[in-house]
C-alpha cells in the first residue's frame, strides 16, 4: 500500500465528496466514483444501454478531446496521492488519465469552475492506466485544494476514485474558529494518528462527522486474550483547550469497553510526547453518548490525547470540544495563506497592499510556517520599497470618507466616519480635494480607531507638510495599515 493511501479520503461521502458534473455517464453514472468499497461485478447483468458496470463510463468517443468528470471534495485539503481504480474495466478502460486541482470555494456554481478565470492546477501530469487495476499515484503539491477534476484519456471506465490527503479546513466557510469547537473532528483537521488494535474497525472512524450508521462505522478492537489495554491517539486540528467531551458507544451493545481514560500532551509529537491525565478510568455503558465537562482536568492547551480502553471492544464517536488561543487560531490562518495556489494567494495579500515589490518578496517568501516569520518578511520587504512602490499602492485605496462597499476592509477601517455630519463630510471631501491638488496622491492614513473629526484635523495639519514629508508620512501609515490587514488576513 502506497504511504499516502495512510490519510484521509478528502473526497469520501463521508466527509461531504460529491461528483457535481461529466462531460459523458452514458453507460455508467458518475456518482458511482465515490461510492464505498470496491466495486462488484455481476457477471449477466445488463441495462437498456449495455453492459451494467459498477463505476463511471463514458461512450466510445468519436470526435477530438477526451471526458472528465469534476468531483468537489468533501474537504479542503492538500492532495498526497489518488487511487484511479478499473476494476472490472478490461476492453473498456481509459488509456489514461491525468487530474487538476482548484481552489475555489467549495459552493462555487458550475459554470464558475468551467470559466477561464476559473484556476486550475494540474497535480498528475498525463499517466498511463492499467484495465482491471488499482492504479495508484503519488502528488506532489504544496497547495490545498477544494475541486479535482479527473481527465480520462480518450474514454472508457473508471470504478473508484479516491483522493487522499491532509485536510486544511477553510473555516471562513465553516463559519469561524471562535468559542468552543469539536478539536477533534476530521473537517477540522482532527485525525487518529495511530491504534493498538483496528480489526474490526478502522481508527478513523472515531472521528467522522454525525452518529455511526452500523457497528462497522466506528473503531473496534478484536477480543483481548491476555494482559493490557487497547488505545487510541487522536491529533487535534490545532494545540486547544479541551472543555468538554462526548464518547459515544453507539450501536456497541454486547461489544462495547468496559471502562476508559482519557491523557493529554502538549506536544504535537507522538515520541515526545509525555501524557497527563484528562479523564479519570470511568465506567461506560453499552450503545450511549456519554458527556463529560465537570470530571476533565484543566490542562490548558494540549495538542494529542490518548483514548485508553479497558479491556477491548468498539467506540463510534470522540468529540474533544475545547477553545483555541489566539495564537492557534493565527496558525491556522497561516496554515491557509500557506496552502493557497498562487493565484488566489496574490489576490488576499493585494488585498493587504499593492505595493509591487512587496507583494512579490512576502508572496516568493511562503510557506512561512507562522505569524511571526509572516510579519517579519513583510518589514524586511516593506523597508525595501521606494516612492514608486508607494505610490502604486496609494492609487488603490479610496478616499477618507468616500463610500464603499459596508464589507470591505476600508469600510471597516473607516468606521469612524459612520457618524459624521453631513457638514463633516463635505469638509472632508474639500480637504480630500485640496490635498491631491497639493502632493498629487490620495490621503493615506491608518484610520483603525479614530473619530472622523480626527480623520479630518490630522488631514489639515498635513496639509502644512512639504510634498517629500508628507510622502513618507503617507508610506508609514500604510505600513500600520498592511499590517493590520495581514492580521485580519490570519483570523479564520
Amino acid at each position: 500500500m502506497s504511504d499516502f493511501m495512510d490519510g484521509f479520503d478528502l473526497a469520501s461521502l463521508r466527509l461531504g465528496g460529491a461528483v457535481v458534473a461529466s462531460s459523458d455517464d452514458y453507460f455508467a453514472e458518475k456518482e458511482n466514483l465515490l461510492k464505498p468499497g470496491p466495486a462488484v461485478w455481476l457477471e449477466h447483468e445488463y441495462t437498456d444501454k449495455g453492459k451494467w458496470m459498477d463505476g463511471w463510463e463514458s461512450r466510445r468517443k468519436r470526435t477530438p478531446g477526451h471526458d472528465w468528470a469534476i468531483i468537489r471534495l468533501g474537504v479542503p485539503g492538500v492532495l498526497r496521492g489518488a487511487l484511479v481504480d478499473t476494476s472490472f474495466f478490461r476492453g473498456n478502460y481509459p488509456d489514461s488519465c491525468s487530474i487538476e486541482a482548484c481552489a475555489e470555494r467549495s459552493d462555487a456554481p458550475l459554470d464558475r469552475l468551467l470559466s477561464p478565470d476559473a484556476e486550475w492546477v494540474e497535480v498528475l501530469p498525463r499517466s498511463p492506466l492499467a484495465g482491471d487495476s488499482k492504479n495508484a499515484f503519488s502528488i506532489e503539491s504544496p497547495y490545498a485544494f477544494s475541486w479535482v477534476r479527473l481527465n480520462i484519456f480518450p474514454d472508457g471506465g473508471v470504478a473508484r476514485l479516491r483522493l487522499y490527503g491532509d485536510v486544511v479546513p477553510d473555516w471562513r466557510l465553516r463559519g469561524h474558529a471562535r468559542g468552543e469547537i469539536d478539536l477533534a473532528a476530521a473537517e477540522h483537521g482532527g485525525d487518529v494518528l495511530l491504534a493498538s488494535d483496528m480489526f474490526f474497525g478502522e481508527r478513523r472512524n472515531l472521528v467522522m462527522p454525525g452518529r455511526a450508521v452500523n457497528m462497522s462505522d466506528g473503531w473496534e478492537t478484536r477480543r483481548r486474550r491476555g494482559p493490557g489495554h487497547d488505545w487510541a491517539i487522536v491529533k487535534l486540528g490545532a494545540p486547544g483547550t479541551i472543555t468538554r467531551v462526548e464518547l459515544d458507544t453507539n450501536h456497541f451493545k454486547g461489544n462495547f469497553p468496559d471502562t476508559c481514560t482519557l491523557e493529554a500532551s502538549a506536544s504535537s509529537s507522538v515520541k515526545d510526547a509525555t501524557f497527563a491525565e484528562l479523564l479519570p478510568r470511568t465506567k461506560l455503558q453499552a450503545h450511549t453518548r456519554h458527556f463529560f465537562e465537570d470530571e476533565l482536568a484543566q490542562l490548558g492547551p494540549v495538542s494529542l490525547v490518548r483514548l485508553a480502553v479497558y479491556p477491548d471492544g468498539g467506540v463510534s464517536r470522540l468529540r474533544l470540544f475545547g477553545t483555541l488561543s489566539d495564537d492557534a487560531r493565527r496558525g491556522l490562518g497561516v496554515r491557509r495563506l500557506d496552502t493557497l495556489p498562487p493565484r488566489r494567494a496574490r489576490a488576499e495579500l493585494v488585498a493587504c497592499c499593492s505595493a509591487p515589490k512587496w507583494l512579490d518578496a512576502v508572496l516568493a517568501a511562503r510557506p512561512y510556517g507562522d505569524a511571526a516569520r509572516l510579519f517579519s518578511v513583510s518589514d524586511e520587504a516593506w523597508a525595501a520599497t521606494g516612492p514608486e512602490d508607494w505610490l502604486a499602492a496609494f492609487q488603490s485605496h479610496p478616499r477618507i470618507g468616500e463610500r464603499t462597499s459596508a464589507r470591505s476592509w476600508s469600510a471597516r477601517e473607516q468606521a469612524g466616519m459612520d457618524a459624521a455630519n453631513d457638514e463633516l463630510r463635505r469638509r472632508m471631501a474639500e480637504l480630500n480635494q485640496q490635498y491631491e491638488e497639493r502632493f498629487g496622491f490620495t490621503y493615506i492614513v491608518c484610520a483603525t480607531g479614530k473619530t472622523a473629526d480626527e480623520l479630518s484635523s490630522i488631514l489639515e495639519s498635513r496639509l502644512n507638510n512639504d510634498r517629500d514629508a508628507e510622502l513618507r508620512t503617507a508610506a508609514r501609515e500604510l505600513h500600520a495599515i498592511t499590517r493590520l490587514r495581514l492580521a485580519k488576513l490570519l483570523e479564520p
